[in-house]
């Protein structure tokens, strides 16, 4: 099996004994997101490059896109690639990505075959995204119609002539509050949907969530479903750093950063995409992106691959598995089968309000400070029931309970990621 340029280059590190470190940057104009990518490259050795295109793009409002870029580039929250069109993207491509810094295509959208088709012109081999992940948290668009058109999208990156490298959102969904289980199974249902579609260089995700331990079992059970369920594919493992509510503070946001790098090279990940200090606040500058990534390699090479807090033992394997052998035993392809789960219920993402969500599981953080079920809805997961009831002010201890953490003032104050 011919090799894409994004796995050769995670296995090149992997032998080396380094992480891959990535960045989420998108910038408007393109001397800024050359200069953007230009300055992550430089920031260090095993390094990946990121465009994310803005919400107009994402959105399909491509005359909007195209009016912000010729009146106010600024006001752009990303990268429109097709306002600037598929020779100036391929140009920029050139001469920023090498197959030691390949660059990925972040773009977000629930219905993505025009997108993807001028990805493929302009010269992209690595994106991201799924038909669960990148529909329920960001849209209304039926799933249906979303795993129809991942369907077509998938199919045309897989007849390129240039492999092609697709990473799945699913351990990402809503960027909190949502048990790893559901987080492990998703990413491994995405995963086997792309293998469906003919892409064998995959990745899978998972973010960051309140408990290093529990998120240790997390990475353990998702490499290890997926080296069940993936055979023949070039598959490895991402981890986010918390996507959720972010601390409003310097110390905070690299404290838990600093916490993110050890999870990922202890936990066996093989990629880390990181966040700046100032994530609570604005879209970061390039300098904080390429300070981002010089701090996070600076504490991977001083992490003890073999150390850090031991793996909780909670039985998320057997829960994701369960997820996932649920799914598919409704029968059909993968696509069928998503559809079919999310309608029954037994899938079903927390706080999740797309019409085909069944939004009747409900999560805690427990007395463990651990991440758990409160009401499993329809799923064959197990929840506990002893967190009371989820009033206004629950939930909103719940969704900033990794900010409180980190912005401690009793904690000790870390040193600059510059």
């Amino acid at each position: 099996m011919e090799t894409d340029r994004f796995t050769g280059m995670v296995r090149h590190a992997r032998r080396a004994g380094h992480l891959v470190i990535q960045s989420r940057m998108g910038f408007g104009e393109l001397d800024r997101m050359r200069a953007g990518l230009r300055a992550v490259r430089d920031a260090g050795p095993f390094t990946a490059g990121t465009v994310t295109l803005d919400s107009y793009t994402r959105c399909h409002d491509f005359t909007a896109a195209r009016r912000a870029l010729r009146e106010n580039p600024e006001s752009l929250n990303g990268f429109p690639l097709i306002a600037h069109g598929v020779p100036a993207v391929r140009a920029l491509l050139e001469e920023t990505s090498s197959p030691a810094f390949p660059v990925q295509v972040r773009h977000g959208t629930p219905r993505p075959l025009r997108v993807l088709d001028a990805m493929v012109r302009a010269g992209v081999d690595a994106t991201e995204g799924g038909p669960v992940s990148y529909c329920l948290p960001y849209s209304r668009v039926p799933l249906g119609q979303a795993v129809r058109e991942w369907s077509a999208g998938c199919d045309l990156l897989a007849r390129q002539p240039v492999p092609m490298h697709v990473e799945t959102f699913g351990g990402c969904m809503l960027g909190q509050l949502c048990p790893p289980s559901l987080l492990v199974a998703l990413g491994v249902l995405e995963a086997m949907f792309f293998q469906e579609h003919g892409l064998m260089g995959v990745s899978l995700s998972y973010a960051q969530q309140v408990h290093p331990g529990q998120d240790r079992e997390a990475l353990a059970a998702l490499r290890r479903l997926a080296d069940e369920r993936l055979a023949g594919t070039g598959h490895h493992i991402v981890l986010y750093t918390f996507m959720g509510v972010f601390p409003r503070t310097a110390d905070g946001s690299r404290r838990l950063l600093a916490e993110s790098v050890p999870l990922a090279v202890q936990g066996g990940a093989d990629r880390l995409i990181v966040k700046t200090p100032a994530e609570a606040h604005r879209i970061p500058t390039i300098e904080e992106n390429a300070a981002a990534i010089a701090f996070a390699r600076s504490v991977a090479d001083a992490t003890d691959a073999n150390g850090g807090p031991e793996p909780t033992s909670t039985g998320l394997y057997e829960e994701a598995r369960a997820l996932v052998d649920a799914t598919l035993e409704l029968g059909g392809s993968i696509g069928r089968c998503l559809v079919a789960a999310f309608a029954r219920g037994l899938l079903d993402v927390p706080f999740c309000l797309h019409p085909d969500n069944a939004n009747r599981a409900r999560t805690t953080i427990d007395a463990r400070s651990m991440l758990r079920w409160s009401d499993a809805g329809g799923m064959p997961v197990t929840a506990v029931r002893d967190s009371g009831p989820l009033t206004a002010r629950r939930l909103t201890e719940l969704l900033t309970f990794n900010r409180r953490r980190f912005d401690s003032p009793e904690r000790e104050p870390l040193g600059s990621p510059a």
